[in-house]
């Protein structure tokens, strides 16, 4: 099975920028296409970023478009997300997941997930 460990969390003020990361370990890193969701509090998890496993495809969310960037790094098993122009509603607990199956990235099933890291955003 495949563990993943999110890092890179913190406080900033909106206009700034964080990188996420999230290691993986067990399962080989390439057998994955990774994602990252979020979760507001009293709000649902939702969806942010998604990349394949071999970096040719990426999915993001409308309201991250053109501030947020997936990467991975297969030597480091590491996801990235870049957040750049951070704003106020980004507040919230980041996780990511390893993602199975076919089809559109933001629709696969997560096969495990990690517990998390939080960015909060002040304005």
């Amino acid at each position: 099975q495949i563990h993943l460990v999110e890092s890179g969390g913190g406080s900033v003020q909106a206009g700034g920028s964080l990188r996420l990361s999230c290691t993986t370990s067990g399962r080989p890193f390439t057998s994955y296409a990774v994602a990252w969701f979020r979760q507001a509090p009293e709000k649902a998890r939702d969806f942010v970023a998604a990349i394949n496993w071999s970096s040719q495809v990426t999915e993001y969310a409308d309201d991250v478009k053109g501030r947020f960037t997936i990467s991975r790094d297969s030597a480091k098993n590491t996801v990235y997300l870049q957040m750049n122009n951070l704003k106020s509603e980004d507040t919230a607990l980041y996780s990511c997941a390893a993602l199975r199956g076919l089809g559109s990235l933001r629709n696969r099933a997560q096969e495990a997930r990690g517990q998390g890291t939080l960015v909060t955003v002040s304005s």
